[in-house]
């Protein structure tokens, strides 16, 4: 059986770590460089860092901080924000990242995802989808762009199983709903996700403890839990998490990088 991860989101504002609830109300929680390599070593398997401003203010990823970032790292860097083009996941790449997450630059232009995945492979595409529910009284999710500001009229499941189809290697769903509250991550949207991109899925939005990353892991069969304020507010480290996994029977990998073997 495949090995489960648990991904750290680093949410950066102005070269800062911030946190908030439904994407708005943001809190300082620190420096990027800084809190990837603690998450690293409490044995997270991947980080995540998502300029979370760039795309509303026109203004490309902040490169300096991700390759500070990337410097600092043995475990997978996926970054996203402000990447518009080939050229910028040429940059991002050459940065330090490992992934591209593309997300309202994906919405305006799809076939970025297609010319991306042809150039550098579809392992380094990552569609990030930012899905609010709608208000119809049905299990239907509608996509938004811009930090979760902008509606597309885009049905989320569907778009997801498109993005696959174009060519990403991976699907990052953020439930806005769930964004920050801590009672748990959306079950029905990321189950439904799975089920219609045949990629690997990270589920992310709502995490409040090991519980919750177990439900999504094993009732949506998520192939990662992504978490990022409880464990900027030491609620509970990523240790501590995946040794709750274990013991729950998720098959997750133990331990940090071996740092000494690079």
């Amino acid at each position: 059986m495949l090995r489960k991860r648990v991904v750290v989101c680093l949410d950066v504002d102005g070269g800062r770590v911030v946190k908030g609830v439904r994407f708005v109300a943001l809190r300082d929680m620190g420096d990027p460089v800084a809190l990837a390599r603690r998450y690293e070593e409490e044995g997270a398997d991947e980080i995540v860092f998502l300029d979370i401003s760039a795309s509303v203010e026109g203004r490309r990823t902040l490169f300096e901080t991700v390759r500070r970032t990337a410097e600092q790292l043995f475990i997978p860097l996926t970054v996203g924000g402000g990447i518009t083009s080939v050229d910028d996941v040429s940059d991002v790449l050459r940065a330090g990242a490992d992934k591209v997450s593309l997300n309202t630059a994906a919405v305006r232009n799809p076939e970025l995802l297609t010319e991306a995945a042809r150039r550098f492979g579809a392992q380094c595409i990552v569609a990030s989808i930012d899905a609010l529910r709608e208000a119809t009284g049905d299990e239907r999710f509608g996509v938004y762009t811009h930090g979760g500001r902008t509606p597309t009229g885009i049905d989320a499941v569907e778009w997801a199983e498109r993005c696959a189809a174009l060519g990403a290697g991976e699907i990052m769903i953020t439930s806005i709903d769930a964004d920050g509250g801590r009672n748990g991550y959306d079950i029905p949207l990321t189950r439904a996700i799975v089920d219609a991109a045949p990629v690997p899925v990270i589920a992310s939005g709502g995490a409040g403890n090991a519980e919750h990353m177990r439900a999504v892991l094993v009732n949506a069969r998520a192939d990662a839990a992504l978490a990022a304020g409880i464990f900027h507010e030491g609620v509970v480290s990523v240790h501590e998490v995946k040794r709750q996994l274990a013991h729950a029977g998720v098959p997750v990998r133990s331990g940090s990088p071996d740092r000494t073997a690079a």
